[in-house]
């Protein structure tokens, strides 16, 4: 590996949510721990999904909607390297952009964090009508499958804005669902009242990619590539692989609910299998098809493909279909309201 040049002037371009920040200091931190030598500068600026917060996440219409600005950064040469929750990068991004390095996966299971004055009921005790608030179609679905007597209310913002909305009663919120990952490295590990892990009777899978952080740079650029190395964790990634593979091949997103869970053993023989299960649900949690594959880890990204062929030759097919025709007709409806915003941002 070649040794970066002495003082050598690296940028960092983030979102400016606390956790953005967080994550991308723990990337600048690693970086110069490796190449203490460096300087390495951090930025920080809103994205689309940062802005429009009176729209369903769901309903704007765009790709990479806590991506895009960050990823202009890098194609316009103003930051070096992009870090992204790997959740929210597009299965497809823009030409000339990779994936430097997938950072060891952190828990990537969701929490349920209930209101203080309820925090003695867990989620098989919460009664009927209680409103859980997410913004993800996927947690939405997945639980209302499982929990079909639960309420769901749509809740947008940043970690702490969410919270102050679910301690505030006046707000009529039970319980938020929340990624374990980005609680944790917020330090906000207290405020995690359940883990939603599978117990036998019910299944919880997670978001494609959750828990995992991503480091994006241009591609093949000689400069930065050999200073992201180091931080590259090849299990992670194989997971992560497979699983993007599966919601690209669905051609789902944050549009789907398409939940997945993977995980790696070690064989007798010394061969290392991965397996995954993955659900693709109704907007409304009635319908799901799930189903499960395992294979050689060295074949993720085959096993995601194939894997989410079984999914919509199972029945999946027409559920997605059916999504899509709801996205776009929701689409249309928000579009006039995005494109103001988006122009307000591009103009400033």
């Amino acid at each position: 590996m070649a040794e970066p040049e002495s003082r050598q002037h690296i940028v960092i371009q983030s979102r400016d949510s606390q956790l953005a920040l967080v994550q991308t200091h723990f990337v600048r931190d690693a970086i110069l721990h490796q190449f203490p030598q460096l300087v390495v500068e951090v930025r920080s600026g809103k994205s689309l999904g940062d802005k429009v917060l009176d729209v369903p996440l769901a309903k704007i219409g765009e790709k990479g909607l806590f991506t895009k600005e960050l990823e202009d950064a890098l194609l316009n040469h103003e930051a070096d390297i992009a870090v992204h929750s790997l959740k929210d990068v597009p299965t497809s991004m823009p030409a000339g952009l990779a994936l430097g390095a997938i950072l060891e996966r952190h828990k990537p299971q969701d929490a349920l964090v209930l209101r203080p004055d309820l925090s003695h009921l867990r989620l098989a005790t919460l009664p009927a009508g209680a409103v859980v608030g997410t913004s993800s179609l996927r947690r939405r679905a997945l639980l209302a499958h499982q929990f079909p007597h639960l309420k769901f209310c749509d809740v947008r913002g940043n970690v702490q804005t969410r919270l102050r909305k679910l301690d505030d009663p006046r707000n009529g919120f039970t319980a938020l669902v929340l990624a374990v990952a980005g609680l944790q490295r917020l330090g906000l590990d207290q405020r995690v009242t359940e883990i939603l892990e599978n117990d036998g009777a019910h299944w919880f899978g997670y978001a494609v990619g959750q828990g995992a952080l991503a480091v994006q740079c241009r591609e093949q650029d000689e400069r930065i590539l050999p200073l992201l190395h180091h931080l590259h964790h090849y299990e992670t990634a194989q997971r992560c692989g497979a699983e993007r593979a599966l919601m690209r091949e669905l051609e789902g997103g944050c549009h789907a609910p398409i939940a997945v869970e993977t995980t790696i053993k070690q064989t007798s023989d010394g061969a290392t299998i991965l397996t995954m299960t993955a659900a693709v649900y109704s907007l409304d949690g009635f319908q799901c098809v799930k189903d499960s594959l395992s294979g050689a880890l060295s074949d993720a990204e085959a096993l995601g493909r194939k894997l989410a062929c079984t999914l919509r030759d199972s029945g999946a097919g027409p559920i997605l279909v059916f999504i899509q025709a709801d996205h776009e007709v929701g689409v249309a409806e928000h579009r006039k309201v995005v494109a103001a915003i988006q122009s307000q941002m591009d103009s400033v």
